[in-house]
């Protein structure tokens, strides 16, 4: 398991071009490097004054088909397969820019980005990378979904999904979220749906970027996809990449392990708000003070 002390960024800049699954717009994006205690901040060079969105929870603006953030009127959507891939990478600083309102969808997963990103090569920086260490577990359950985080010296997620369909029905996968599993096991796991919802986001105008070249879609008992699927199990691996971006709009990782049964972008941000409210339950430590703080008390033992 590998865990980073210090913050990360890209170290040079990586261009990205293509549609909006929802717009079906063309859009050109730059992820560049950024200082320590930067975060993560989009950049809409397409507008005056070229106003930029910090990506946290806080500016999220909505979660009914894809994650959006916004702040005075400027918003950025479709946002979780990159913040996945930052998330993945443990790339903590970056600056994107993009000539649109929509991230482009690439293929449907994460793998471009990642690929283009490891290339671009990340950048040790000196600050230390603060986290949120669990203390006590934090559940949220809702209409048979949940979200539950637990204490632990790890980064690890374990998603459950559950769909009356032959083709998906119930998966379940447990990650270390580490450079090399994300980016094996997870960042070309695609977005995937089902033929009839497409048809009717089509008919309301949206989904309009979306193609079998960037979903899995499936109609009845079939995929409809002529290559098939990446992996036997894509689906639940999707709903952790997903989940990875959702969860990065924290603002620092969690240190602990994540547990996810049924849940998607909605339910993730409302887990994020429980999160907040629980402010006894989690510290913000660098993994240096995390460590201090599990030695004894050399005064008690004395």
């Amino acid at each position: 398991m590998t865990l980073y002390d210090k913050q990360n960024t890209i170290a040079s800049p990586v261009t990205f071009s293509g549609v909006g699954v929802h717009s079906g717009k063309e859009v050109h994006l730059t992820v560049m490097p950024a200082p320590e205690n930067h975060g993560i901040r989009f950049c809409r060079v397409d507008l005056p004054a070229k106003p930029v969105v910090t990506a946290h929870f806080n500016r999220v603006v909505d979660t009914s088909l894809a994650t959006v953030i916004g702040d005075s009127g400027c918003i950025v959507s479709t946002i979780e397969h990159l913040m996945a891939t930052f998330s993945g990478l443990s790339i903590d600083n970056a600056l994107i820019e993009l000539d649109g309102h929509e991230v482009p969808i690439m293929d449907g997963s994460a793998a471009v980005f990642a690929e283009a990103i490891r290339r671009a090569g990340i950048k040790g920086q000196d600050a230390g990378r603060p986290y949120f260490v669990i203390k006590r577990p934090i559940v949220l359950e809702k209409d048979g979904k949940s979200v539950c985080a637990y204490p632990g010296l790890c980064r690890k997620m374990t998603c459950t999904i559950a769909f009356d369909n032959p083709v998906i029905g119930e998966q379940t996968y447990c990650l270390d979220i580490t450079r090399e599993r994300f980016e094996n096991e997870i960042a070309r796991a695609r977005t995937f749906g089902f033929f009839e919802e497409i048809e009717l986001l089509k008919f309301y105008g949206l989904g309009k970027g979306g193609s079998l070249d960037n979903a899995v879609v499936i109609n009845g008992d079939a995929v409809m996809n002529k290559e098939g699927l990446r992996y036997a199990d894509e689906f639940v691996r999707h709903k952790i990449l997903d989940a990875i971006g959702d969860f990065s709009l924290m603002g620092m990782p969690i240190l602990g392990h994540l547990k996810l049964y049924k849940s998607g972008h909605n339910f993730n941000h409302a887990f994020l708000t429980e999160f907040f409210k629980q402010k006894d339950c989690w510290d913000t430590m660098t993994l240096e003070a995390y460590r201090e703080s599990l030695k004894p008390d050399l005064l008690e033992t004395a």
